[in-house]
């Protein structure tokens, strides 16, 4: 890992320094006031929040796979954590990260990061914007200032706390709330290069502390003072039990995190022209989230934001990363003492505009106007995050839009009945010849087109089968256009070719694409059709499939494929194949 880091680092100046050290700072001073909010939120100590920042900040920077990434706590993690320390406790949820960061070491090592492009877009942007609407009720009791408060693990219940003490209300925290807010979207606009959430703090702090002092809740009153201490190591007691009682949590922690590192390092390497290892990014996210909890920090990962704002700033390499962490840590060592009177409601404004922004609207609206597959697979997954949890909202996200795609892709399938087209020089084979009054009782042959898959293998046989009923001697499948078969196709390609030479008939494949060869030859499909019987081209096929026909069937035609049938074969009658060669 070192060698890796050192090798993100070739060519690297004092001037390169420089940039890394002011965009290091900036994204610290923002992430000061975000790991904060985002701690309380989850239902723990701000402290446990800036330590996350600055110990997962510089190990996920030196380990990670991204040289632009910005570790630390963030707002997806918020209803998952909270979840966990309502049920388990703050000590179980150090368990929790702890297994997570083993998970995520072992998703890389096993090369598991380039699974991200599989989780369709709709699911992430629905569990999304579902967190989002989490965070943002979860700050409407600060911002009111409401008292007697009791947080819940689901929705339902948080918004009956809600309406249950509204008549709790402060005003004067509603006061320092909308102060806190106005400033927080007023300062991009006017001060470009200071961050609003900073500003928002801090100047609504200092007119909470001068003119309403006593009058709102503190951090020191309602967590008690922010110790200016370097935070201690300590290692959670770790029994079986634990691990059996927190495995699934754990799981939640890895996969979400997991998801949001990697997206996180997409968005880099979009902004930068570079390319991220997305293994390495997730060993290093494995990494940082073993070492956090022996330290009293939270489950980290990937933080877009703050990311994209390091590259806006000049970013060069990982060591901006590494001088954030560091630079949240002095702090916390220096003004300490001051932070701990913020108001609550002078960082609820900061969550909700962090939740808005995380929520991606348009995106949201565009997906769900399009009333697509996509949109249910987008709303379900929204709903279920909202109402039940993000595991249930993912899982089900998934198998919805796994079954929305296997039915698309089912309906991609065509398999056509084709007979050569007389009406051509060519005599290519054409779908369109083949109907009631001209069709060939000996031979029948099928073009099949798109991927032999469990969506899709049942209608393949009962198109085929259904349509044999009148027993042809040969059948010949134009397979040129089978990308992949899986397992069931497999199963159900078997059951077409043993019915049919159960029957004495003969299967003739033409046109087979080398990997799909290869298929068939492991599975044993190839050995019991027989290699003779597989053709590169048509042609070769219905020269081979003339030395079965019966001649008593067929009266009438002198040239195969280029004599027009006029009916199905009857003694007497014209007939459909001759049986001179092709």
């Amino acid at each position: 890992m070192k060698s890796q880091f050192t090798g993100r680092l070739e060519g690297y100046s004092v001037g390169l320094f420089k940039k890394d050290l002011l965009s290091g700072i900036i994204v610290g001073i923002v992430a000061i006031p975000l790991a904060m909010s985002f701690a309380i939120a989850s239902g723990v100590k701000p402290e446990y929040g800036i330590y996350t920042a600055c110990i997962a900040g510089i190990l996920i920077s030196v380990f990670g796979g991204s040289k632009y990434q910005i570790g630390g706590p963030t707002g997806a993690f918020v209803p998952i954590l909270l979840g966990i320390v309502l049920t388990y406790g703050y000590e179980n949820l150090l368990i929790a990260g702890l297994m997570a960061g083993i998970m995520l070491c072992l998703m890389g090592i096993f090369k598991l990061g380039t699974l991200i492009k599989f989780i369709p877009r709709p699911v992430t942007i629905g569990f999304t914007a579902g967190i989002a609407v989490i965070i943002f009720t979860g700050q409407i009791a600060n911002f009111l200032g409401l008292t007697g408060i009791k947080r819940h693990e689901y929705f339902i219940a948080n918004i009956k706390e809600l309406v249950m003490h509204v008549g709790t209300t402060n005003y004067y925290s509603i006061l320092i709330a909308i102060i806190s807010l106005v400033i927080i979207l007023a300062t991009p606009k006017i001060l470009p290069k200071v961050p609003g959430a900073l500003a928002g703090i801090v100047i609504s702090t200092l007119i909470a502390t001068l003119f309403f002092s006593g009058q709102v809740a503190t951090i020191a009153t309602a967590y008690g003072e922010i110790p200016n201490t370097l935070p201690k190591f300590s290692i959670p007691e770790i029994t079986f039990e634990r691990i059996q009682l927190l495995i699934g949590p754990a799981f939640v922690i890895a996969m979400l995190g997991g998801i949001e590192s990697l997206l996180s390092a997409v968005v880099a390497d979009g902004m930068t022209n570079s390319k991220h290892n997305s293994n390495r990014e997730l060993v290093g996210q494995g990494i940082a989230n073993i070492v956090t909890p022996l330290f009293g920090g939270i489950p980290a990962t990937g933080a877009i934001a703050r990311t994209a704002t390091n590259i806006k700033t000049g970013a060069a390499s990982p060591v901006s990363g590494i001088i954030h962490g560091v630079f949240v840590l002095v702090t916390l060592l220096l003004l300490a003492p001051y932070a701990s009177h913020i108001p609550l409601a002078s960082m609820a404004p900061v969550l909700m505009v962090v939740a808005w922004n995380m929520s991606e609207q348009r995106h949201f609206a565009h997906i769900v106007k399009l009333k697509s597959g996509d949109s249910l697979v987008l709303l379900i997954t929204f709903l279920l995050t909202v109402f039940t949890s993000l595991t249930l909202a993912v899982e089900v996200g998934l198998v919805l839009a796994v079954v929305l795609f296997a039915k698309r892709m089912s309906e991609k399938l065509v398999v056509s009945k084709v007979l050569p087209d007389h009406s051509k020089s060519s005599g290519k084979v054409q779908p369109n010849v083949v109907n009631q009054k001209h069709d060939c009782p000996q031979v029948s042959i099928y073009t099949i087109e798109g991927p032999l898959f469990f969506g899709a293998a049942q209608t393949f046989e009962q198109t085929i089968l259904n349509s044999l009923h009148y027993h042809p001697k040969v059948l010949i499948l134009r397979m040129s256009k089978v990308p992949f078969m899986d397992s069931t196709g497999e199963s159900y390609f078997s059951n077409i070719v043993e019915s049919f030479t159960n029957r004495g008939g003969t299967v003739l494949i033409t046109g087979v694409q080398a990997e799909l060869k290869e298929a068939l030859r492991r599975n044993g499909l190839y050995e019991k059709i027989g290699e003779e019987n597989f053709y590169p081209h048509t042609g070769d096929a219905i020269n081979k499939a003339l030395s079965y026909l019966d001649e008593t069937q067929c009266v009438g035609c002198k040239h195969f494929a280029f004599r027009e049938c006029t009916e199905l074969s009857k003694p007497g009658k014209p007939g459909c194949l001759a049986h001179e060669k092709f």
